[in-house]
């Protein structure tokens, strides 16, 4: 079967809470032939898992990367890969994510009132402008 994971199908494989509905999603996710992560649903993993559970952001990074090189996960690499980038320079993998599709749809500078988002991406080498 080929699946599109929900985001508290992942959180309940990654943090095992609930013993029953994490034992159902990793045996989902393990028995797919393909699952399908949308973006949005990673951003909301990376929020749930930082806010929710409060992990540590290099822990979630590595949560991310094991997620989606698994053999039977498909994502939009790229995207992820950016996410990923400004999530290890200390920022927010949903910026990172953004940054990238807008670039990917045609826009040629991230612009935000987020201090942070912007140093960061323009520190990556990312047309990126605060808005003040």
């Amino acid at each position: 079967m080929k699946i599109t994971a929900d985001t508290n199908v992942l959180v309940r494989a990654m943090i095992g809470d609930d013993e029953q509905q994490s034992a159902l999603a990793q045996s989902e996710l393990a028995a797919a032939e393909l699952v399908a992560i949308a973006l949005p649903s990673l951003c909301e993993l990376v929020w749930v898992l930082s806010q929710g559970y409060k992990i540590a952001s290099d822990e979630i990074a590595d949560a991310v990367r094991r997620l989606t090189n698994a053999a039977n996960v498909v994502v939009n690499r790229p995207a992820v890969e950016a996410g990923l980038a400004l999530l290890d320079a200390g920022g927010d993998f949903a910026d990172g994510v953004i940054a990238y599709e807008g670039r990917w749809l045609g826009g040629e500078t991230f612009v935000s009132f987020d201090k942070k988002a912007v140093k960061r991406l323009m520190a990556q080498s990312k047309a990126a402008r605060l808005l003040e």
